[in-house]
């Protein structure tokens, strides 16, 4: 009987420590997860303005830019709107630029770098004389020609 006793109390001691190692485990998981999506909203940016318009400013972030394999260019922008309020807020676009026909497309559209959504099937646009769209389209087109 004592032998008994001896074997469950050790059986509950290593279940104990598995369950306890456990925890440990997925709780430092989540906490580095955590840190890694603080540290993606930290990535250094160099954000270049174009000229301001009525309804507000555009920016666009020099580190960002990548060549897309048709050709097209991808960058982060931001919209910074004149006035802001909670429904009005700074506003990023990753953009695909398409430099020979100064077209864009924006695959997607979020108020914070973490809860990104691509959408690469989304439809060229031409600007219609956006003065914010156009300034992007010829800083992008300039530094990557």
């Amino acid at each position: 009987m004592y032998f008994r006793s001896i074997m469950l109390d050790s059986k509950n001691k290593v279940n104990f420590i598995f369950i306890r190692n456990s925890i440990g485990l997925v709780l430092s998981i989540i906490f580095f997860m955590g840190i890694s999506i603080k540290e993606l909203n930290a990535l250094p940016h160099e954000w270049v303005g174009v000229p301001k318009s009525e309804y507000g400013e555009q920016l666009w972030d020099r580190e960002s830019i990548k060549r897309n394999e048709d050709g097209s260019v991808r960058v982060l922008s931001k919209f910074i709107p004149k006035t802001k309020s909670e429904i009005t807020k700074d506003i990023l676009y990753t953009m695909d630029i398409n430099c020979f026909e100064k077209s864009f497309r924006d695959v997607d559209v979020s108020i914070d770098e973490v809860s990104s959504n691509f959408n690469d099937l989304v439809d060229w646009q031409d600007p219609n004389g956006d003065e914010l769209i156009l300034g992007v389209i010829g800083q992008v087109c300039r530094m990557e020609n």
